[in-house]
């Protein structure tokens, strides 16, 4: 039978503190899961605590010395990961900074590597069919303008995502990605409400509104779930048609 529920599991969601993730870690815990969010600051780890949906933690994705440590200090295990905190440095190509360009390749694809092999490496040696789930965005299979490192940072989550898949289905382990179109959210608003630009970018979208965080956490909920156990390896895109055109 068709079952959504997560009832048993404990699920990590990285950048919990608000927008999608908040979202989500709402959405796994409904479903019965122990979520654990984290942020990179500490007024985020406590935003996660207050929201009474997960239990808080502190880690700045983009270290990989980080990560490490938090991995080897997490109780209790995990059983589904959501790669969620990422950024994004909007500017023309020719105006790219290698400031810029290592903040977000270092947060969105980096640091979603090392957490996963190192989770994935708990699972392993556990015996532990765990689940992953990135987050991706139509920017992994499109071109946007302005975003040269988040278009790169996102296809190449794709690519990792297929990649994890094929090493390491064999040990039971699920990797997909889900990948959202523009969704409205604290981070985007001042983007989706630029005169001009906001409407250019609407215009893409064939349903005709941007997406809200509830529209992507069914996705996620889905690909985190035991309907989803012959499915590996694959970019859900949820994007009201955008990449269709």
């Amino acid at each position: 039978m068709v079952s959504f529920s997560l009832a048993g599991k404990t699920a990590l969601v990285t950048g919990a503190n608000k927008g999608l993730g908040r979202a989500i870690a709402h959405a796994l815990s409904s479903l019965g899961a122990e979520v654990h969010g984290t942020s990179r600051t500490e007024a985020g780890q406590r935003a996660i605590e207050s929201d009474g949906h997960a239990v808080g933690h502190l880690l700045d994705i983009a270290n990989a010395q980080n990560i490490s440590d938090f991995v080897r200090r997490l109780r209790p295990s995990i059983d589904i990961l959501v790669n969620n905190a990422g950024v994004n440095a909007p500017s023309a190509a020719l105006d790219v900074t290698e400031d810029q360009w290592d903040t977000v390749l270092d947060t969105n694809l980096k640091g979603t590597f090392f957490l996963s092999r190192e989770i994935a490496r708990q699972w392993i040696a556990g015996g532990i069919s765990g689940v992953i789930v990135n987050i991706g965005s139509q920017a992994g299979t499109v071109g946007i303008e302005e975003r040269a490192a988040y278009c790169a940072s996102k296809g190449g989550l794709d690519q990792l995502t297929k990649v994890l898949a094929i090493e390491w289905a064999s040990h039971g382990i699920r990797v997909n990605t889900v990948a959202p179109t523009f969704v409205r959210t604290d981070l985007t608003a001042g983007t989706l409400d630029t005169p001009g630009w906001g409407q250019v970018l609407l215009d893409r979208i064939p349903m005709g509104r941007f997406g809200e965080a509830e529209d992507i956490v069914g996705a996620v909920a889905f690909l985190a779930g035991p309907s989803a156990q012959m499915i590996t390896g694959t970019t859900l895109l949820v994007d009201g048609g955008y990449t269709a055109r």
